[in-house]
């Protein structure tokens, strides 16, 4: 591949559900990013960071905040 037949400065920060829709067709990898310490989840799930390797396009996203959960 030449490049991303997408921008990822398009996709970024939208709802990870949106960009998997967009991406629809390609072998997607998903990472989600989570602090260091056991927390929920709050918010939307958005898209931080879109890279293409080879066939597979890997699409790290986070939550817009997280909650502490006790120890």
């Amino acid at each position: 591949m030449e490049g991303p037949a997408f921008d990822p400065g398009v996709l970024t920060l939208l709802p990870e559900v949106e960009v998997r829709r967009a991406l629809a067709g390609r072998a997607l990898a998903f990472r989600l990013l989570a602090p260091p310490f056991p927390a929920l989840g709050v918010g939307v799930l958005r898209v931080l960071r879109i890279a293409e390797y080879g066939a597979r396009t890997e699409i790290v996203a986070g939550y817009e905040r997280y909650e502490r959960l006790p120890a």
